[in-house]
């Protein structure tokens, strides 16, 4: 048997770390000043992008609100700072903006890499609950977080002060994006294998555009075949003299050709076996769309046109199947 007063004073402990990162975040909330405001404007107004930095777990906080700001709208990465003074100080331009994340605010190798920040013509921008620390004076702009107590029993783990840290960069990320009226495409556009990402790929990236099916309208049965048999889709394009689509047959209007006509197929044309409304869509076309088609009219390939009606690829239900879109 399972000793319940072991369970129940772990869940004691979890609702006591709660409580003290709420009252964290609070005191953050109350702290919030017209500096938060200027940096959301600094940020907005660069020309270049904004770097992120910190050391220990503010370095992994650091790297998960660039991560956000990708993601969100704002060019973002993350470098070491112990890295950033061994070279890669180079990826950094004056243009830049650099994001700085430390609970003290004189963490060693943080301090280190601001004077050539500096030297850089670089905006700094901070976040710490040092408001006095040397991070804070090398700082355009410091966005305080006055973390006065960790959840960790020995105050030494940080907790209460990186999960303010991270809500900081969230609330940074979050208003830029609504200052930058970011929509629903333009976040897909950075979550392309995500499944909001894949709800806007248009049917133009799936397509196949080479050696689409075709025949003319007088073509014979013997034609028909070859082409249907040549590329292996099941069907072939009708088109006129200058590629517009008049129609299309599958091996199922040839199926029933076959017991229309009987013998008399032989002497028939592709006029007079093709399915002349078949489906169409433009190459904008959303593939969940083009996917929902298929479903409805329960067919393989959907013919892709351009304005003048001239087929310009062809949507084969494999590709289709291939890209993860269910039919």
């Amino acid at each position: 048997m399972q000793d319940t007063s072991k369970q129940n004073s772990s869940s004691q402990i979890a609702k006591q770390v709660f409580e003290i990162e709420t009252e964290s975040l609070n005191l953050v909330k109350a702290s919030l000043d017209e500096n938060f405001d200027k940096a959301v404007q600094m940020i907005m107004t660069i020309t270049g992008r904004v770097i992120v930095t910190g050391m220990g777990k503010s370095g992994h906080i650091g790297a998960k609100i660039a991560a956000t700001l990708a993601s969100t709208g704002t060019p973002s990465f993350f470098i070491h700072p112990a890295e950033m003074g061994h070279g890669d100080l180079g990826m950094l331009k004056a243009d830049d903006l650099v994001l700085a994340l430390s609970f003290s605010g004189n963490t060693e190798e943080l301090r280190k890499v601001l004077p050539p920040l500096k030297r850089l013509g670089v905006t700094l921008i901070s976040i710490t609950a040092g408001k006095e620390s040397v991070l804070a004076q090398f700082s355009d702009i410091v966005l305080h977080t006055p973390i006065t107590e960790e959840a960790c029993p020995l105050h030494l783990a940080p907790t209460s002060s990186t999960t303010a840290a991270l809500v900081m960069g969230d609330a940074l990320a979050i208003a830029l994006m609504k200052h930058k009226n970011i929509q629903k495409q333009d976040f897909a556009r950075s979550h392309p294998l995500g499944s909001l990402g894949r709800s806007f790929i248009q049917i133009a990236e799936i397509m196949r555009k080479d050696k689409l099916p075709q025949v003319i309208l007088n073509a014979d049965l013997r034609k028909i075949l070859e082409e249907i048999n040549l590329r292996s889709l099941g069907f072939t394009l009708v088109v006129d003299a200058n590629n517009k689509v008049l129609g299309s047959i599958t091996d199922g209007d040839l199926r029933r050709a076959q017991l229309k006509f009987s013998e008399q197929i032989f002497q028939k044309f592709a006029s007079d076996i093709m399915n002349p409304n078949p489906k169409l869509v433009s190459s904008d076309t959303l593939a969940t769309r083009a996917a929902e088609i298929m479903k409805e009219y329960r067919i393989s390939n959907l013919i892709v046109v351009d304005s003048d009606n001239k087929a310009v690829g062809i949507l084969d239900l494999k590709d289709m199947l291939a890209e993860g879109f269910v039919i």
